[in-house]
């Protein structure tokens, strides 16, 4: 088993997409966004940053899972932890009906939340 998580809510009449990302050595990933419904993903190649809301900042490596439960939880980072290499994940995640399934969190909102984001690591 790579991955057991719960608890799980899938919204009713919700649709599956599984992706393949690919990042370039340093590359940031995708900006703060927050998924519909809940996600999946493993690392194929090289270490994601990983941070979602209220949750440490964290690296996964190549064989290691992630998940976040979707709906109002916003996802900081996912982007290539390495600077010397690329970085490859599959990720499927589930999406409400009529929501897109990526949607991203402007300025105004994330500083509003900002009490809700886990103490960021110091250099």
């Amino acid at each position: 088993m790579l991955q057991d998580a719960s608890p799980i809510t899938v919204p009713e009449g919700a649709s599956a997409m599984t992706i393949h990302v690919e990042w370039e050595p340093g590359d940031p990933g995708t900006p703060p966004h927050r998924h519909s419904g809940p996600a999946f993903g493993y690392v194929v190649e090289g270490a994601v940053r990983f941070e979602l809301e209220g949750e440490p900042e964290r690296v996964i490596e190549a064989g290691g899972t992630f998940w976040e439960p979707g709906g109002d939880a916003v996802h900081y980072q996912d982007g290539n932890a390495l600077a010397d290499a690329r970085t490859r994940f599959v990720v499927t995640m589930l999406c409400a009906p009529g929501r897109p399934m990526l949607e991203l969190v402007d300025e105004k909102e994330l500083a509003q939340r900002a009490h809700l984001r886990a103490p960021r690591p110091t250099a």
